[in-house]
C-alpha cells in the first residue's frame, strides 16, 4: 500500500470540466446554491448535485443549510490556493480572462478567495518584502506592524483563527506571489473600508479609485 497524500484523488475531483467551472465560480468566496452553480457550469441541477456531493465528500467544498436552501463554498483558502496555482498552468485554456478591458481589470486587482490578487496584490507582497515589513519566513516584523497600524490594522484587531497570519499565494495572471493568510484578508478588508477600492457586483474585480490607488501606493512607500 502506498504511503503519502492521495494526490490522484484530489486531482480527479477538480479535473472534471463541470466541477472545475463550479469551483472557479466559488473563487470569490461566495456561497452559491446547486441551482446557481448548475447554471454557471451549463449542466442540469441533478447533475450538479451529484458533482457537488463528490466535492463535499472529498473535502473540497463545504455545505451549509439555511432554510430550504443549501449553500456551497470552498472548504477553505487552501482550496483557493490550489485552484489559483492550477490556473498558472491552464491560463491558455480560459481566454475570456486574458482579453478585453474587463479582463484588464481582473489582471490589475481581483479577489482571490478573501485576499487581494493581480498586479496590486503582487505589488503589496513585493513592497512588504522589500521594505522589511515581512521577514523571509513571512512573519510580520515590528516595522511591518507599525505601517499596518497606519491603516488601522493592529494585532488586537485580528480575529482568532487557526489560519497562518501570512502566506504566499502564486498569482495565476502575474506568475509571482501575492499575500494570502489572515493578514492578507484583513488588508483587503481595510482597503475596502477606507474606500480606496470597491468590489464590483457579481465579479472578482477589485476596482481602485484613482485617489485610492494613489493612497495605497503611498502607504506602501
Amino acid at each position: 500500500m502506498r504511503e503519502g497524500p492521495d494526490i490522484a484523488r484530489i486531482a480527479a475531483l477538480v479535473a472534471d470540466p463541470a466541477r472545475c467551472s463550479m469551483l472557479l465560480a466559488l473563487m470569490d468566496g461566495r456561497a452559491l446554491t446547486a441551482t446557481e452553480l448548475a447554471g454557471l457550469a451549463g449542466i442540469t441541477k441533478q447533475t450538479a448535485s451529484s458533482h457537488l456531493a463528490k466535492l463535499v465528500d472529498g473535502e473540497v467544498l463545504r455545505v451549509e443549510a439555511q432554510g430550504r436552501h443549501r449553500y456551497f463554498q470552498l472548504e477553505g483558502p487552501h482550496v483557493a490556493a490550489l485552484l489559483e496555482a492550477l490556473m498558472v498552468f491552464s491560463s491558455d485554456s480560459v481566454p475570456p480572462l486574458r482579453t478585453g478591458p474587463k479582463d484588464f481589470a481582473l489582471r490589475k486587482a481581483r479577489i482571490c478567495y478573501d485576499h487581494l490578487a493581480g498586479e496590486m496584490g503582487v505589488e503589496l507582497h513585493d513592497r512588504m518584502r522589500e521594505r522589511g515589513w515581512l521577514s523571509d519566513d513571512l512573519t510580520i516584523t515590528e516595522k511591518g506592524w507599525t505601517h499596518l497600524a497606519a491603516i488601522g490594522l493592529t494585532p488586537a484587531k485580528l480575529p482568532r483563527s487557526n489560519r497562518p497570519l501570512c502566506r504566499s499565494c502564486l498569482d495565476w495572471s502575474q506568475r509571482r506571489h501575492h499575500l494570502a493568510g489572515l493578514v492578507g484578508r484583513m488588508i483587503l478588508d481595510h482597503i475596502l473600508a477606507l474606500s480606496w477600492a470597491r468590489r464590483l457586483p457579481a465579479s472578482r474585480v477589485i476596482a481602485f479609485t484613482p485617489d485610492g490607488e494613489r493612497r495605497f501606493l503611498d502607504w506602501l512607500r
